[in-house]
């Protein structure tokens, strides 16, 4: 999705946002009226966020050229950032592609499970900015990878790197996805299933490598407004504590953002430091860790 580059981009962001089909799915005119109202709403509370908290910028550009510049020592082609509500926005990429008379793109999502909210809202932005420019690639996307064997390892050494040298068995670990509205589910994203799955994986793959945790759990953050949501909502959970060792490990995210950050490192620890948690940990993303710039160039040259 991106993340603003300053504060002065925030608003940009949430109005791209909610101004989405994908996220707000009504007609475009209520679209429009309720996308207003929840900017109107949110707008200064994000920013102080992000002036209070993140040094008045989102992490995840920096974060995101970071790994490019590594990948680029790993695959021969141009690799460039395509972020979908705030620059930089795939167009001038694209312009010079087309320029360049490259035949091929090549999507990785950063998203690891598929849902119409994300990776489908940002491969339709490429199509249609393909579109404008009468640009005609052959578009191939990598396909979800949340039940990847690579990618549960991966998973499992960012945990294990944030347990360091504590007992795993003292600990409970939360598994925290970003939520979706359960109008969105029912209305066939699948979503769900894969954050379920990919839990499932996990939990196989640590058992079998003997990496016990207290208890094991899924929940949802980033919910927003009254509607249903998918539960249980992270909100919950930390404050109906059944134990108070917890290390919280962000499942849908692959570089860390504002929602990592600060909602789980900040705004969430707040919650566990008022019930007294003895120990309340977040787990990084995984960045640009060598590990994760493996992953891509292989997940890539599948496609080759």
């Amino acid at each position: 999705m991106g993340g603003a580059n300053s504060v002065n981009e925030v608003e940009m962001f949430l109005k791209n946002m909610f101004a989405d089909k994908n996220i707000l799915t009504m007609n475009r005119y209520t679209r429009k009226l309720v996308g207003s109202i929840i900017v109107y709403k949110r707008l200064e509370d994000v920013k102080e966020t992000f002036v209070k908290h993140l040094g008045g910028r989102s992490p995840l550009p920096k974060l995101t050229n970071q790994l490019i510049f590594k990948l680029k020592k790993r695959l021969n082609m141009p690799i460039v950032p395509a972020m979908r509500y705030v620059p930089p926005f795939a167009t001038p990429s694209l312009e010079a592609f087309q320029k360049e008379g490259i035949e091929e793109l090549i999507l990785f999502p950063m998203y690891p499970q598929y849902s119409t909210t994300t990776t489908l809202s940002s491969v339709e932005d490429i199509e249609l900015r393909c579109e404008a420019l009468n640009y005609h690639p052959k578009i191939s996307v990598v396909e979800p990878y949340y039940d990847d064997y690579d990618y549960i390892e991966l998973i499992a050494s960012k945990i294990m790197e944030a347990i360091k040298y504590k007992d795993s068995q003292d600990y409970d670990l939360i598994l925290s996805a970003h939520g979706l509205p359960m109008s969105i589910i029912k209305s066939g994203d699948p979503y769900e299933k894969q954050i379920e799955a990919n839990v499932s994986a996990l939990k196989i793959y640590l058992h079998e490598r003997g990496i016990i945790f207290n208890d094991i759990k899924l929940a949802y953050q980033s919910k927003v407004g009254s509607s249903a949501w998918l539960e249980p909502n992270l909100v919950d959970v930390l404050r109906n504590p059944r134990h108070k060792k917890v290390l919280i490990y962000p499942l849908a995210f692959t570089v860390d953002n504002s929602e990592t950050l600060y909602e789980l490192d900040i705004e969430h620890r707040e919650i566990a430091d008022k019930i007294k948690y003895d120990d309340y940990r977040v787990a990084n993303c995984f960045n640009d860790d060598d590990g994760f710039v493996d992953f891509i160039a292989k997940k890539v040259e599948e496609i080759l």
